[in-house]
């Protein structure tokens, strides 16, 4: 007799690392309304999981120094078990998501949300959340920017780096 199909929850968490100050200066900065400067992390499994300068990293939802997100957005259900997950996770640490793979506007934690969603539940997670390094990049305050921008490193505090040993480290 086969076990019963479980299904597991897949969030997406949104953070809006500028605070609320790109929706405020964005218009006078780059000629055009952003809502936010956005940083997301998958939850599921009852952890969130993201990606930065350090590579990919875990904690409880909602304790990096971020603190709560500033939204919520419900990707589905997976059937992918923690294992399997675990085992995705590892790989895509020594290939894609390498902590030396990170880059603020071509590579970075929404480029590893959008990975993860599609493995878990086949959907891709919001454009306004995918699209937002090519409407700032648009800009000319956006290609002044670059430079600076590139050498940028995130890595919100909180988290654990994940190890293929355990889970975490």
């Amino acid at each position: 007799m086969e076990e019963p199909l479980v299904l597991h929850p897949v969030k997406l968490y949104v953070y809006d690392l500028s605070k609320g100050m790109a929706r405020r200066l964005s218009p006078l900065m780059l000629g055009k309304q952003l809502d936010g400067i956005w940083h997301t992390s998958i939850i599921v499994h009852k952890d969130e999981f993201f990606y930065g300068s350090r590579g990919i990293s875990s904690c409880p939802p909602g304790e990096t120094v971020l603190g709560p997100p500033d939204s919520v957005v419900d990707l589905g259900n997976t059937e992918v078990t923690e294992e399997i997950f675990l085992e995705y996770l590892s790989s895509l640490g020594e290939s894609m998501f390498r902590r030396e793979s990170y880059n603020f506007f071509d590579h970075n934690c929404n480029t590893f949300s959008n990975e993860v969603s599609q493995f878990l539940t086949g959907r891709k997670i919001p454009s306004y959340i995918t699209d937002l390094p090519a409407e700032i990049l648009a800009t000319p305050f956006g290609q002044a920017l670059r430079p600076i921008l590139d050498s940028i490193k995130i890595q919100p505090a909180g988290g654990n780096t994940f190890s293929r040993h355990n889970g975490q480290s």
